[in-house]
């Protein structure tokens, strides 16, 4: 097995018994104050810190040479940057790859680039495990056992950027649809788009990530309040209050009325679109009347449909609907003034499609 070394952070500053911090955690301007006021160090170095561990990608202080001999050295004795091994990489006949990392703790976490063309997509795991429930998806089939923090999801995207480098390609686009709701988890995934953004750091455009939800209200009204501006996908996978609540248990939560009402007010950028995630599980919610009652719950809301075969996994009780009647409900949305896409099954032959990531 070949081993990549990637990136892994602890949640904020954190401190170990011995005061020892991780430098690599929090975003820049929280970084900031932490090196003014527990290091006595010009807000400056903060930003040479950040540039050499998200831009430059090192993560030995010793290596950093913009900074004198003497503050690595200071550095040396009160900070700690944790680096871990990727556990497993796989790769596809198509070149997708799969990475399986391990935390810290001994967890393990699933990441997925995906190339096409010219672009390559990351997708990015926000929880091990997952507490939604939804029963068409290995990783809720996990249960929940803890939220990734902010620094472990960044660290998924140092990952994914060694693993392109090496193929002569680079991370275009960032989608958070790994395992874990995204919103379940507000404040790290919300430290990790700080740190993603950071003009210092990684720099993503804004237009180049998405965030995905199942449809997490409290998330999302949070997420409007801030000033992002990223894409936004959520989780549907049916028109209709009770086959969502049956298949998706957080709609019992935040009924499909509240979600509506939250996605026509969530603020988006001009000739922005939310995309609608809908997986199409035979006899389920793939009928006609679906795709009707779909294109009119969405009316009036700037919106593009993906449409999603379920990639079947071990105990997994649906199946996914012919080619032929995928094409009739794709059709159908089609000439209710939708753009509709069939997202191709990539990665399914080592459980790295949708809806598949279970730790394997």
């Amino acid at each position: 097995m070949e081993e990549h070394e990637v990136l892994i952070m602890t949640e904020s500053l954190n401190e170990s018994g011995d005061g020892v911090f991780d430098p690599s955690a929090l975003p820049l301007e929280e970084l900031r104050t932490r090196c003014v006021s527990e290091l006595g160090l010009p807000k400056y170095r903060a930003d040479q810190i950040f540039a050499w561990i998200h831009r430059r990608g090192v993560t030995d202080i010793s290596k950093m040479t913009d900074l004198s001999k003497e503050l690595r050295e200071d550095l040396l004795q009160k900070a700690r940057i944790q680096t871990l091994k990727a556990e497993k990489i796989r790769k596809t006949s198509d070149g997708v790859t799969k990475a399986t990392v391990r935390t810290v703790d001994g967890h393990l976490v699933e990441t997925v680039i995906i190339p096409e063309g010219d672009k390559v997509t990351q997708c990015i795991s926000t929880q091990v495990g997952c507490r939604m429930g939804c029963g068409f998806c290995a990783t809720a089939q996990m249960g929940f056992t803890r939220n990734l923090t902010a620094g472990e999801i960044v660290g998924q995207v140092s990952l994914g950027r060694q693993l392109a480098e090496k193929t002569g390609q680079r991370i275009s686009n960032l989608v958070y649809m790994g395992m874990g709701e995204p919103l379940d988890n507000y404040e790290s995934v919300r430290d990790s788009l700080l740190i993603l953004l950071d003009p210092h750091g990684q720099d993503f455009s804004t237009r180049k990530i998405t965030v995905s939800t199942a449809g997490h209200v409290a998330g999302l009204q949070k997420l409007a309040e801030e000033s992002f501006q990223i894409n936004l996908a959520v989780s549907i996978n049916s028109p209709t209050q009770e086959v969502r609540a049956r298949l998706m248990p957080i709609a019992r939560r935040w009924p499909l009325s509240e979600l509506m009402q939250a996605l026509r007010i969530f603020p988006l950028q001009k000739r922005r679109r939310i995309t609608v995630e809908y997986v199409l599980l035979s006899g389920i919610n793939d009928s006609l009347e679906d795709a009707r009652n779909l294109a009119r719950l969405f009316r009036g809301i700037p919106s593009k449909i993906n449409l999603i075969r379920i990639n079947p996994f071990s105990g997994c009780p649906y199946m996914p609907p012919s080619m032929e009647e995928t094409e009739r409900f794709q059709d159908s949305l089609r000439r209710a003034g939708y753009t509709v896409f069939l997202r191709k099954s990539r990665g399914a032959e080592i459980q790295a499609g949708c809806g598949q990531l279970a730790s394997g």
